[in-house]
């Protein structure tokens, strides 16, 4: 079984997929295989070159994320030109990864993505699992974890798409508003069900 995890920005989503992982589940990041497909050399960053300038290279060559975010957060056309280029690569390799994850003997196989939803990547997924966070908490994450004022933070989670919408789509909700004893508690009761499920699949 595939399990997608996704939710907003500074939700915990990371943390949630990595409770997953030591619980062993096989994990596959969306956001590692973002930073695979732009590699120096290869086609997606000509792409985003040609499109957003050089500026959002890095003085190695590599691409500069945060340069690039800069950019697209506050242009809604932007963010989509970006998604244009980077998702198909993105997905291909999603699907060539999964489908090695299906084959290998894990008791779960993990797929976190934080859009999810809006790259229409539910469908590589058996089931979604969305990781909710208290709007409040969420904003104070966010401010902490990228050293950004309070306007920057509501920027950033106004970009994405409506955490009650995601919540809406999902199959299971983690709630990581409180404490991770309570996170890893709920995460550890979710895998046992669904490792369960699979164990006894025919």
């Amino acid at each position: 079984m595939v399990l997608g995890i996704t939710g907003g920005i500074a939700s915990g989503k990371s943390f949630v997929a990595d409770l997953f992982r030591r619980l062993g589940a096989a994990v596959i990041s969306a956001d590692d295989l973002a930073r695979d497909v732009v590699r120096p050399g290869g086609k997606v960053l000509e792409g985003l070159v040609e499109h957003f300038g050089r500026s959002i290279l890095a003085d190695d060559g590599t691409l500069d994320r945060n340069a690039l975010g800069r950019r697209i957060f506050a242009d809604e056309k932007q963010r989509q030109a970006l998604n244009s280029l980077i998702h198909p690569a993105i997905a291909s390799l999603a699907e060539q990864r999964l489908a090695e994850a299906r084959r290998a003997d894990h008791p779960l196989v993990v797929y976190e993505a934080p859009l999810l939803f809006e790259a229409g990547a539910q469908n590589r997924v058996d089931a979604v699992l969305v990781v909710k966070v208290d709007p409040q908490t969420q904003l104070k994450r966010l401010m902490e974890r990228d050293g950004i004022d309070e306007k920057s933070a509501r920027r950033k989670i106004a970009a994405q798409m409506p955490q009650a919408e995601k919540l809406a789509r999902a199959d299971f909700v983690i709630d990581n508003s409180y404490d991770r004893d309570q996170t890893r508690l709920q995460a550890e009761q979710l895998f046992e069900r669904l490792a369960g499920r699979n164990k006894n699949a025919p």
